[in-house]
């Protein structure tokens, strides 16, 4: 069988292994966790309504369901130039077919960011997140902020729904409890519309959201820096905040920036439409004259998006260009011509949960909508990670698109 090395365990790189398998390659995916995060369905840890152990899922049991290899462990250096990828641990991996690079993004690093907790960050973050809120709860009264930030080198790299998830299961939260009015909570972004990219009814419908929940703004001002009891703008004006939860906007993964792979502005590695990693000349890539190196790829937040200026980096895309990749990846090793691209999927599609509730939103090169669904989204939303879960161990059958 012919070897493919992945780098990542996130949906992109679990999705790939999945889906090589079944065309029957010889699968070894490395990555730092032992376990499979669920992102979208970790806005419940810090409201306690799921536990740590409800959003992951062992990588050990889905490496026996699925049949790839499996190494725990941090990748350290990739030359392309030498096919060589070497880990934390000193091993050195160069016996491979094809390279498939899906270790995600790092993070924009602004002065004083240790002052906040990302609900898009490291998972343990989410406990802390738990805590902290634990915390201001148990005092009775206080100031919480929720905001993201922006990469000016890169729009696709901002991730904002799950600061606005948290922000409405906090309130929530709150509220049933009886003590909202005791508390000051405020959303804030260094953009004007944040949120824009869902395009104008579900910009609108925001808007209401915030005034009918009490919800303070403040947009349009660049953040300077954190401190510990709040954040600091541009203009030296200043938030108070008892805790802020804060989602930097994604950068070049800190290895791919030391590596020898073509790279965007932003860092992220450049990809044609069949998530090809572009090299240096004589071939049309990404707009430019490039060659494809014939046995790399990227896929999912590592890669360099291009399209539309709303596209955005986001699970269901990463697992498109997973399954896009196994695929083309098949159809080069028998000769075949008919190769699948990643453009033509390219959408936002969220069910943006409330608590007590969610709405769908969706867009693509066509149309945007945002359909509030009361009560019956939130549970909805709480299906699809039992779903998700189950359906990556093979206990449910897979739903195409999902």
């Amino acid at each position: 069988m012919k070897k493919v090395l992945i780098l990542g365990g996130g949906f992109a790189g679990l999705e790939a292994a999945i889906y090589l398998r079944k065309y029957n390659y010889d699968v070894t995916l490395v990555t730092n966790r032992d376990y499979f995060y669920i992102y979208p369905t970790s806005i419940w840890i810090p409201t306690r309504e799921k536990s740590f152990e409800d959003i992951c899922v062992d990588m050990n049991a889905l490496k026996d369901v699925h049949g790839f290899s499996l190494i725990i462990d941090e990748v350290n250096n990739i030359s392309a130039k030498n096919g060589v990828v070497e880990l934390k641990s000193g091993l050195r991996i160069d016996n491979y077919k094809h390279l498939v690079l899906a270790m995600g993004a790092s993070k924009m690093k602004h002065k004083g960011i240790e002052h906040t907790l990302s609900i898009c960050g490291n998972p343990e973050n989410s406990l802390l997140i738990r805590d902290k809120l634990d915390v201001i709860i148990a005092k009775g009264s206080g100031k919480i902020c929720f905001g993201f930030g922006g990469n000016p080198k890169d729009s696709s790299a901002v991730r904002g729904g799950p600061g606005f998830e948290l922000l409405f299961n906090v309130h929530n939260l709150l509220k049933k409890k009886g003590i909202r009015d005791n508390y000051e909570l405020t959303f804030f972004a260094p953009m004007a519309e944040p949120g824009k990219r869902m395009g104008p009814q579900a910009l609108q419908m925001m808007d209401k959201y915030f005034s009918r929940l009490n919800i303070k703004r403040h947009f349009g001002k660049k953040i300077k820096k954190f401190e510990e009891d709040g954040i600091v703008f541009e203009d030296d004006t200043k938030l108070e905040s008892d805790f802020t939860m804060f989602i930097p906007a994604g950068n070049g993964h800190e290895v791919i920036q030391n590596s020898d792979l073509p790279q965007n502005e932003a860092g992220f590695v450049k990809i044609d439409d069949h998530c090809n990693v572009c090299s240096d000349t004589n071939t049309f890539c990404d707009g430019e004259e490039m060659s494809r190196p014939h046995n790399i790829y990227a896929i999912g937040d590592i890669a360099a998006l291009q399209g539309y200026e709303w596209r955005a980096k986001q699970g269901h895309i990463a697992e498109v260009m997973a399954k896009n990749v196994a695929h083309n990846i098949k159809e080069k090793d028998h000769d075949g011509i008919s190769f699948e691209g990643y453009h033509k999927h390219l959408n936002i599609l969220c069910m943006m949960d409330s608590g007590n509730g969610a709405s769908l939103i969706y867009r693509d090169e066509k149309k945007a909508f945002m359909i509030p669904m009361p009560i019956v989204g939130h549970w909805l939303k709480k299906a699809w990670g039992v779903y998700c879960k189950n359906s990556k161990l093979g206990k449910l059958p897979r739903i195409p698109g999902m």
